[in-house]
């Protein structure tokens, strides 16, 4: 098995590549060790010394480390614990977990925001090794919530403002402000 890795714009952040699917639907994100039970991948990854979150994507796992250690002592970790993992044929998530997917029923405002988000954005960042979820659409101001590389990245604000608010606004005249939510 070879996983690949790539940098992204937050230098706490790698997104590894394993070259197979990783979650079938939604994505997951565990901000501590505590919620990441229902993950045996995430809880493995836990338990190396220096790892701060961890963010489940389609095809990709993002971990950003805490800022008391290097990539090169916490990467080969990583390696080995997602080699280990996929090549032991472990559930990335317990069985029945619920992962973060949006299937309520929204107005033709919400539905047309959620499909610039996903048709527009989250492939963007997800090249970047994490995600940003629609959170709700109250008084023209879209409230989203940043997951794996693009939580606490530097560069995040500027995306949020200067990407993602402007193009909203464009397409959606209802839309007056983006806001990031936890």
């Amino acid at each position: 098995m070879f996983i690949q890795t790539e940098g992204t714009p937050n230098p706490a952040t790698l997104k590894f590549l394993p070259g197979q699917v990783v979650m079938q639907s939604g994505t997951a994100n565990f901000i501590d060790p505590e919620s990441a039970a229902k993950s045996p991948l995430a809880v493995r990854l836990f338990d190396i010394e220096g790892v701060d979150s961890v963010f489940l994507g389609t095809d990709f796992i993002t971990v950003s480390k805490t800022d008391d250690v290097q990539w090169d002592v916490v990467k080969p970790r990583v390696l080995a614990a997602v080699m280990d993992h996929f090549t032991q044929g472990l559930p990335v998530m317990e069985e029945g977990t619920e992962v973060d997917t949006d299937g309520a029923e929204d107005t033709e405002t919400v539905k047309q925001i959620k499909d610039l988000i996903e048709t527009r954005v989250r492939p963007a960042v997800a090249q970047d090794g994490g995600d940003i979820v629609f959170r709700s659409f109250e008084d023209g101001i879209v409230y989203l919530h940043m997951q794996g590389s693009c939580a606490g990245c530097p560069s995040s604000t500027a995306t949020l403002k200067n990407g993602i608010e402007n193009m909203l606004r464009h397409y959606v005249p209802e839309v007056t402000e983006v806001r990031a939510v936890n």
